[in-house]
């Protein structure tokens, strides 16, 4: 099993109001220079949150769409709700590896 954590906004959050780009390309550039395999995805409209409880109950789909920073590193994703504040997070586990497309 594969263990994944995720923060998830609106596509107009991550996109027009935080410097999302910014902050994935500093962290790419971090991992690079520790010789860390990239363990992060930037992914719009994701599918799995449609299967979150909490998701469909809070939120309604119909009227934005979402994108969500799905990585392995738990940490990571911790230090992005810091970061960036209005974001929502959760954990996910799969038999498969996560692949974004």
């Amino acid at each position: 099993m594969y263990n994944y954590y995720f923060a998830f906004a609106s596509k107009s959050f991550f996109l027009h109001q935080e410097p999302i780009e910014e902050i994935l390309r500093e962290r790419i550039q971090h991992y690079e220079s520790c010789k860390k395999e990239i363990d992060f995805w930037f992914v719009l409209n994701p599918s799995f949150l449609s299967s979150l409880d909490y998701y469909t109950i809070n939120f309604d789909r119909s009227n934005q769409s979402f994108a969500a920073i799905v990585s392995s590193d738990e940490q990571f994703i911790q230090w992005l709700k810091l970061r960036l504040v209005f974001v929502y997070t959760g954990k996910f586990k799969s038999h498969l590896l996560f692949l974004p497309c």
